[in-house]
């Protein structure tokens, strides 16, 4: 049975989901690949996950995942019993992991050594916890292809796994970056408001404004099916030059650096799952440092930034015209996909969708004068090249600060 059409969209590759291959077939096919290139699993996690109710249904599904050669958790948020706690409950995992304790003294001791140098991620978050994982994956060398994913997947299986790594894993493919995409729906709801929302209607937008400079990276973009989704997969080597940037543009900035050190056609796209939910964000209208809200803020930043790094000359007035063209767009959207929900028998609130409209409209001229007010505002974190050149013997001091923490906490 036919799950998906096969077509074609964009600039990169999509692999679609065609035939409902068994999962015994994929994890057969990757057994093997694993002989040539060994596979890794990064989750970026925070303390308060392991006690929700999606990470312990994905340790679940982990456990019988039969070609994996590490699992690095980052673990944010955690004192000292909370550490412990996770080592246990990581522990029932069969494959070699670690867990990275992101506020432990050791690794508290090298992020300082780091900031005094300038050479460390300004803020907390997602993107400095996922950045430590991968200075730990390349200090291990364990794993060829890495997946990375969120820890909070309610609807979580192990075939989205086996799907996410199996095009960067594979030795016949020349794909150095995969991203997961699939279909938002739960709850007789259509979710994903951001990628469909503000991502997809910001990228129309700039389209029709910017300079033709620009055309081919927003094209890019466009081409991605879920470009927010948290799902993605690479090699080691995507690893050493990377730079991400520490806020929720994460990523919008992973795949902005794949398109400038990497060639489209090795880059793809993979349907992961039929259905797929999350914790959801709330929209807070009200507080721009939360939710939805500061979300929105941070990834139009993160297209405007690196856009000017192509030349593109930014004014108040630009910044109008494109709230403006996004606003237009925007709205057209939402009855597109009022249209689409109800053909479909899904539930939507037109007031709530056009609510989300505005406060992404008015929140995308507040990044353009973020971005116009701070024009040295450098968010991204340095390529772990660059850490490498500063001090040579940084990853082995990592790798044995994770391996101290695992010896004296682990066997309490």
């Amino acid at each position: 049975m036919n799950m998906a059409d096969f077509h074609q969209n964009g600039i990169i590759t999509t692999l679609h989901n065609l035939t409902d291959r068994h999962l015994a077939d994929l994890e057969t096919d990757l057994v093997r690949f694993s002989a040539q290139r060994p596979m890794g699993l990064l989750l970026p996690s925070l303390f308060s996950e392991l006690e929700g109710e999606a990470l312990p249904n994905i340790v679940q599904h982990l456990k019988s995942v039969p070609y994996l050669s590490e699992i690095v958790i980052g673990l944010d948020r955690a004192d000292q019993s909370q550490y412990q706690h996770a080592l246990g409950f990581f522990d029932e995992l069969p494959q070699h992991h670690r867990v990275l304790w992101n506020d432990g003294p050791r690794l508290r001791a090298i992020d300082a050594e780091l900031q005094a140098l300038g050479l460390a991620p300004k803020e907390a978050g997602k993107g400095r916890n996922v950045w430590y994982c991968m200075g730990y994956i390349l200090a291990s060398g364990r794993a060829e292809s890495i997946a990375l994913h969120d820890c909070d997947i309610v609807t979580y299986n192990s075939e989205l796994l086996a799907r996410l790594i199996y095009p960067v894993a594979h030795p016949m493919f020349n794909y150095e970056f995969c991203k997961g995409f699939y279909s938002r729906v739960a709850d007789g709801k259509l979710k994903g408001r951001v990628s469909r929302l503000l991502m997809t209607p910001l990228l129309r937008a700039l389209k029709t404004v910017v300079d033709s400079d620009n055309q081919a990276y927003l094209d890019y973009m466009d081409s991605y099916r879920y470009p927010l989704a948290g799902e993605f997969s690479f090699r080691r080597d995507v690893l050493s030059d990377i730079r991400i940037p520490s806020d929720w543009g994460l990523e919008v900035g992973v795949l902005s650096e794949m398109h400038r050190n990497y060639a489209n056609n090795r880059l793809c796209q993979v349907d992961i799952a039929k259905i797929y939910d999350h914790k959801h964000q709330d929209l807070s209208l009200e507080d721009q440092q939360g939710g939805l809200s500061k979300m929105s803020v941070d990834i139009s930043k993160a297209l405007f930034r690196k856009m000017a790094t192509k030349g593109q000359v930014f004014t108040p007035e630009m910044f109008r015209s494109i709230k403006a063209t996004y606003y237009r767009i925007a709205l057209d959207f939402v009855e597109t996909y009022s249209n689409d929900a109800i053909m479909n028998g899904l539930k939507v609130d037109i007031h709530q969708e056009e609510a989300a409209v505005e406060m992404f409209a008015k929140n995308i001229m507040d990044a353009g004068d973020v971005f116009l007010n701070n024009p040295m505002d450098t968010p991204f974190i340095p390529s772990w090249n660059r850490v490498q050149n500063a001090l040579p013997d940084i990853l082995p001091r990592l790798l044995a600060a994770v391996e101290a923490d695992h010896a004296e906490f682990g066997q309490a």
